[in-house]
């Protein structure tokens, strides 16, 4: 029985020795890490103030420029971490941090592939600029002012007052059209005029009736161009810039003009027709409605 207790007590002895002396081994190295830690931490921290300042010089968006610079400061932080890890020579806890990493990064890659995809949609909208909040926009079938533009989402209001998310990625990916980016919006106004006027004078009198619409661009002068004999009538476009891009300017711009070439026209005896229609009865047509009765 001594024997035995004798014989545990000095295994457990050399046990304790050898963590003792493991330890005392590993003690400037573990001072180091330390060192290396709490100092990397510090500098990381302060670099991360100076990140944001730098970024915010050529990123306008906040949100953006609170990303990339926290990227870049968990990085930093991670390269600490590793070189603290490396000084106590865990090399293989290194590793598999390294490869837990990589397997939960997949991972969250797969099951969140739409949310992904917006976010880097987002940071490629922030970095390019295609618009800015207050600005009208049309992507795909969405149409309003731009309220705020998140890193996954843009918030618009339409037209009918409604408020509409949009991810990123729908915008990124199709045709976007910034209606507030040349400062002007011109509108193409079709009228028919009767094949009984004069040309020359429908054309005179149309540019110098919309010459007096309130919302006019000053930069771009009114143009008309006939476009086609039609079936009662002959057709013109008359294209009109107005000085705002906005829907209101539009919708004001574009009740005047026609407000305008009506009462230009009827000054000016320039009749614009009806369409004409012509019935025909009788089974095999062309039996006037009197013989039909």
């Amino acid at each position: 029985m001594n024997i035995s207790f004798k014989k545990a007590y000095d295994i457990i002895s050399k046990k304790l020795d050898t963590w003792v002396t493991d330890a005392i081994a590993i003690l400037p190295n573990l001072l180091l890490a330390c060192i290396i830690l709490v100092l990397g931490i510090f500098i990381v921290n302060r670099l991360k103030r100076i990140l944001e300042k730098i970024i915010s010089r050529f990123v306008k968006h906040k949100n953006l420029t609170n990303l990339i610079s926290s990227i870049i400061h968990l990085l930093l932080i991670g390269i600490v971490v590793f070189s603290a890890l490396k000084v106590l020579q865990l090399d293989a806890t290194v590793k598999t941090l390294l490869a837990g990493a990589g397997v939960i990064t997949l991972a969250l890659a797969f099951a969140f592939q739409d949310t992904a995809a917006n976010f880097v949609s987002g940071v490629f909208l922030a970095l390019q600029r295609p618009f800015k909040s207050g600005e009208t926009i049309q992507s795909k079938d969405h149409y309003g002012v731009v309220q705020i533009v998140h890193l996954r989402h843009t918030v618009i209001r339409n037209f009918q007052g409604q408020i509409v998310s949009i991810p990123n990625k729908d915008i990124f990916q199709n045709p976007l059209i910034n209606f507030s980016t040349l400062g002007q919006r011109r509108l193409d106004l079709k009228v028919g005029v009767s094949y009984g006027d004069d040309l020359e004078k429908v054309e005179r009198v149309a540019l110098e009736a919309v010459k007096q619409i309130s919302v006019l661009s000053e930069f771009t002068e009114p143009q008309l161009f006939y476009d086609k004999f039609g079936d009662s009538s002959i057709e013109f476009s008359i294209l009109i810039w107005f000085n705002s891009g906005d829907q209101p300017t539009f919708w004001q711009g574009r009740s005047e003009a026609i407000k305008l070439i009506k009462k230009a026209f009827d000054e000016n005896d320039i009749s614009i027709p009806f369409p004409i229609r012509t019935l025909d009865f009788g089974i095999k047509g062309g039996e006037k409605l009197s013989s039909m009765l």
